[in-house]
Parts: C-alpha cells; structure tokens; sequence
C-alpha cells in the first residue's frame, strides 16, 4: 500500500568542496581548496498511518490464540528514528485482547459464543518519536460456536392439524460434517406410537363395532371373552385394560388356559363344529425379543386337537422370533403334518398388530394388518412328533420373562418419504430409514420425511419422534458422531362432527290410534345430520384491524353412528299400559342389537345416518286400550365412535 504524501528522501550527510584562488599582483600566488561536510538532521513531521481503516478476523470459541490477525501502520519520514511503528496500543478499554509491539493482536481469555459473538475496538500506532497516528483502526473479531457434527434447522416441536394430509417433520434440517468427508449415512426416524392402538379405526370404536367394521364373520367366536358366569375359563389370566375397557390378556410363560369345547364357549360339541378344513383364525399380538438372550423358544399362540370320524385332527400356531408358524396335521393317525411359516418383522417389532390366518386347506393364507401374505416356506415333515390324542383346546404362551405377548387391539400413524436415496419402511409405517452417500442429497431427501394421519377424528396427543445416525468416513480415526435428534408431534384435536337430530316435536292423535295394533310412530319425518364445525378467522368490518374468531359449519358428511337411544322425561313407561315397539327383523337383518325397558330403548352397531333414520322412524308407542294416558315426552340421542361424540337431544311430546 502506498505510504503517506512527503519529499522523497536523500542521503543525510552532504559533501561541499571550497576553492580559494589568488590572482592578485603580488609576487605569491595560488590556490587553495578545503571540503566542508554538511549533515541534515530529519524532524518528525509525519505521523503514522494504518494500512488499512478496518481489520477483522474470526475465531472459534473456548480457545487462547497466540496470534489472531496483525495491524499495521506506516510512517513517512526517513530517519530510522521517526519512520518506524515503535508501538501500537488498544484505545478500548476493557477487552480481552493485547496487542504486541508488532500488531499481532491475541486473546488473553478464552471467548465464549453464548457470551459476546462480535467484540469491536480501537487501535492506534506510535513511532519511535512518539508521535501517535492521526486516524486509528477499527477491528472487528467475531466468536464462532464451536463446530459439533450434528442435525440443524429443526423443531422439537411439531404440530398436526387432522384432515391436513401429509406434513414434512424437517423442512428445513441439514446435517452439519464440521468439514469432515462422509462416503455413507444411514438415518432412522421412528414415530413411537406405542399408546395408540393400530387397525380398522379401533381409537373410535368399541370392540364389538370394531369386528363389524372389519368385516368378521357373524358367527364368529370369542376364545378369550371377559370373564363372566359363562366364560370363567379366563378368570383366572393376567389382564389389563384398554381405553376402551376392553381386556387385554397378558401371557408371560407362567399361564396358559384350556377353552371348553361344548355350547359354553359356543364351539360346539360335534367334530364337525369344533375344526374343519376351512376356517379363520384372527388375533391382535403385541410380541417383542429381547436381544442377546441365547436360543430363542418357540412360543404356543393356540395349539387344538379335537375329533374327527377317523381319529384325531391337530392345528398349532406358533411364534419363533420374527418367524410365525402354522401346523395342520389333518389326520394324526395316517396323513403327513404339514407346516406353513411366514417370517414378518411386524411379528418382533413389539407393536400391535392384527392377524387373520385364513384355511382353506391345502391353501393358507395369512392376514398381516389386512394385508396377505403367502408362506415363505411349507413343511412336509414326517418326522414331527404327534402330540396326545386327547381333545383339547390350548391358548398360552411358553417363553421366558424377557418376552412377552397381549392379546389386543391396535393405528392410525404413518410417515411417507420422497427422496433419491435408499428408502426403507417398516410394515407398520412407524420406522423409515434413510441410506445415501452424498451430504446434500441426503439433506433433500430428510426434507421431504412427512407425518400423514388418515383418520378423519384422529385422536388427539403427543407422538414421540426420534431421528438417529450413524456415518462413515474416509478416515476412521477423525470419523464424526451424529447425536440423536428427539421430538415429538402433537396431533390437535380434531373439528368435532355435529350431528342433528330434527322432526315433528308436537303431535296429537286421537286415543283409537295410540291403542291400535301397530301403535303410532314417534320420529314419521326424521332427519340426522352429520356435519363439521371448524374456527376460521375473518375481519369484524373495513375499519376493523384485528380478527374475530367465528365457527362454520361446512358441508353435510356421510358418517356412521354407533348407538341410539329413546328414553322417557318423566315416569317409567308403565308395562300394564304402554310399550315402545320396534321391527326386530329389521335390527336383526343389519346386526343391529336392541335393548328395551321400561325406562328406555336404545340400539346399538355401527351403521350409516340413512339406516338409523329408517330404524327409527319405525319406532312406535302403544297404548293399551282404556289407558286413561294425555301426554307423554320422548327424548331421542345418538352418538358415534364409542360415544365421543353425540348429538342434540331431540324431545317429541
């Protein structure tokens, strides 16, 4: 940089020759000569200048540095003395800095990113006449966080709105290396949904909807039924109860227990009843194995033998590690067993899920969460060991403490991923794995992770999420370690469903008609409706500035009730005069169940709006004849998903 506007400089000692001459007449003459040397002495008349007016420099934090950055000034006079930089002082007064006689500048304290991240200060330079610069430096040193290999530009945080579709979980997360080169990451985001129960909507609807809406048999019969004067069989089984109450049977190796085969457990008594070549087995499972714990068992889910016109018939379904097994032995005294086994990961990842093992013999088909699959392997082994001829029908379990079994019910949460690496997804759609080799295309590919709820009335609450990594660098020895990321999504609560109830709420007939046959009928023009109430934001008027909050109700939905209920304001129906009365064969044709007393009449199953309202306009009150009655008051509810939500009370006088 150039220096500092000034005559250029010469050399300080300067040589004179003086020569004398005589010319006069006399009679000597001559000359003489003499050298005179003239030394300059140089004044300081320049005072220094920075090279340049602002210096900066950036550092790490939490470490001492011997050396930041150097300032430096410049002097335009020419002695020694004067054109040299002798010293440089800072001006600001308590900073964590020195400066040497030469312009390097350190910290005399390691700098802290969480305290100041940007320290700014004034520098001045002196010669070695102690003139100071006219114009001083500013510096300017900017503290770093320390670099940590880690996931940025994520929320802890994450909120789900239902009926939003699909939601990123990390928009904007990337993985910061700290410069380190990477050649594979592995990434494994797992939403833990173990508090909600998985399949065919069982958060919104009772066990005995739920088989309804699954599609289960009729006929169907309950192995494992709550304990009552009828089923004492499971009185005695470890249980625990769901948000539903319902039971959830727990075996842990130290119970097992035998189902009865007569009309009692409703099986039947003849061999024709109790197995036949064509039959479904289902059951919800929540099975885990413990790691590293030597040999693993197999574990008995249900093992039956009963009789058949030529001797004994055997079937077993069994567990062994990620591997479930179906034996079907047709006739233990001649016919070969044969043995169908799947190997699912959904049978060991300790979630529930729902089974349904379809036998069709010699076909096996086996349900998974709705979803076939065909053996992986088919045994036709001789040389397995018959068990006893002895009728018997076994549920249990035989596995050590670190394993366990329920039987239950189960979801409603899934993640979808679009990305260019390697995409992995677990059958529950609760874990997904990520596999590449490039930082940024990784990066894209995590952005697009997304949280989906498909239920329409999710249910609401907290969902933990957890995004572990683990990379692989080209040197071992420098390699980074990831740290876990843990979040959690919160599905909000969703727009409550209203549903409607509407009619005639006044009527009179005369006495003869109450007192007929077929009695009146109390909702003729009934309506049910069913729509969405949500919050929506708008300006109270032009002048207004801020928002008022004001509910809508958006279009009719077709949604399914659960239950209704007729019921009495005021006295119990007196059964000597009255009656409510109701088409049986119609309740019955739809699997609908009904409950009639004197104080109320209610049916329940899970049915369309429309079904309800043709039910219910066929129900009729009757009077007997000469029962002096005037006036009576009916009020009519409905609810739906297991009573969460529930209607207007709708009242006929």
């Amino acid at each position: 940089a150039p220096g500092p506007a000034g005559p250029a400089c010469s050399a300080s000692l300067s040589g004179l020759l003086l020569v004398a001459d005589s010319s006069s007449s006399s009679s000597r003459s001559g000359t003489c000569r003499a050298t005179v040397h003239v030394r300059v002495n140089d004044v300081n008349e320049f005072a220094p200048v920075f090279v340049e007016r602002l210096y900066r420099a950036a550092v790490t934090e939490g470490k001492l540095y011997d050396h930041i950055l150097r300032v430096e000034a410049i002097d335009g006079d020419c002695s020694p003395q004067y054109s040299q930089i002798c010293y440089y002082e800072i001006l600001t007064p308590n900073t964590p800095f020195l400066i040497d006689n030469d312009g390097n500048i350190e910290n005399t304290e390691k700098l802290q990113y969480s305290g100041e991240k940007l320290y700014k200060f004034t520098v001045t330079a002196y010669d070695c006449g102690k003139k100071r610069a006219v114009d001083d430096a500013e510096v300017e040193i900017q503290v770093k966080p320390t670099c940590k290999p880690s996931w940025q530009g994520w929320n802890k945080r994450i909120e789900y709105a239902p009926g939003a579709g699909s939601l990123a979980l990390f928009p904007g997360i990337r993985l910061e290396t700290c410069d380190e080169p990477l050649w594979n990451i592995q990434a494994t985001i797992e939403l833990q949904t173990n508090h909600v129960a998985k399949g065919c909507d069982r958060d919104n609807y009772s066990e005995r909807a739920l088989r309804k809406l699954c599609g289960a048999a009729p006929g169907e019969v309950d192995l494992l039924p709550m304990p009552g004067p009828n089923a004492n069989w499971t009185a005695g089984l470890s249980v625990h109860y769901s948000q539903d109450s319902s039971l959830i049977y727990w075996f842990n190796g130290t119970q097992a227990v035998q189902v009865p085969l007569g009309g009692t457990a409703g099986l039947g008594s003849g061999p024709q009843d109790s197995l036949s070549d064509h039959f479904t087995l289902s059951f919800w499972m929540k099975h885990g194995v413990t790691p590293n714990k030597g040999k693993k068992e197999e574990e008995t889910i249900v093992c039956n033998t009963v009789p058949n016109e030529d001797g004994f018939s055997h079937y077993s379904l069994t567990v062994h590690g990620c591997r479930i097994a179906f034996l079907y032995w047709p006739l233990l005294e001649s016919a070969r067993p044969v043995k169908f086994l799947w190997k699912l990961e959904q049978v060991c990842d300790d979630e529930w899920h729902h089974y349904a093992l379809n036998l069709e013999f010699p076909t096996v088909t086996l349900y998974a969460d709705g979803i076939s699959f065909d053996p992986a392997l088919i045994h036709d082994n001789g040389l397995i060991h018959p068990p006893r001829r002895e009728t018997a029908l076994m549920i249990g379990a035989c596995w050590t403490e670190e394993k366990n079994k329920e039987k239950e019910k189960g979801g409603d949460n899934s993640t979808d991923a679009t990305a260019g690496t390697c995409v992995h997804v677990n059958p529950s759609q609760s874990l997904l794995t990520l596999e590449g080799d490039d930082v940024e295309t990784f990066n894209h590919a995590l952005q697009h992770v997304a949280y989906m709820n498909t239920l329409r009335f999710a249910t609401p609450g907290v969902r933990p999420l957890r995004l572990t990594t683990a990379v692989k660098c080209f040197s071992e020895e420098s390699c980074v370690s990831i740290p876990e990321v843990e979040g959690y999504v919160v599905v909000l609560q969703p727009d409550a469903p209203q549903i409607l109830l509407s009619g005639t709420a006044h009527f009179a007939l005369p006495a003869v008609d109450f007192e007929g046959p077929e009695g009146v009928p109390l909702f003729p023009d009934l309506q049910i409706t069913c729509s969405i109430s949500h919050q929506v934001e708008a300006k109270k008027d032009e002048s207004w500035q801020g928002t008022v909050t004001d509910t809508r109700m958006s279009d009719e939905i077709v949604h399914n009730l659960d239950g209704c209920e007729i019921s009495l304001v005021g006295d119990d129906l007196d059964p000597e005069r009255e009656s409510l009365l109701l088409d049986m064969a119609s309740l019955q044709q739809r699997g609908l169940e009904l409950t009639n007393t004197s104080a109320y009449l209610t049916i329940a199953g899970v049915e369309g709006i429309t079904v309800y309202e043709e039910i219910l306009r066929l129900a009729r009150y009757r009077l007997r004849r000469g029962a002096a009655l005037y006036a009576r008051k009916f009020r009519l509810s409905c609810s739906e998903m297991n009573g969460r939500y529930s209607s207007n009370e709708f009242v006929v006088e």
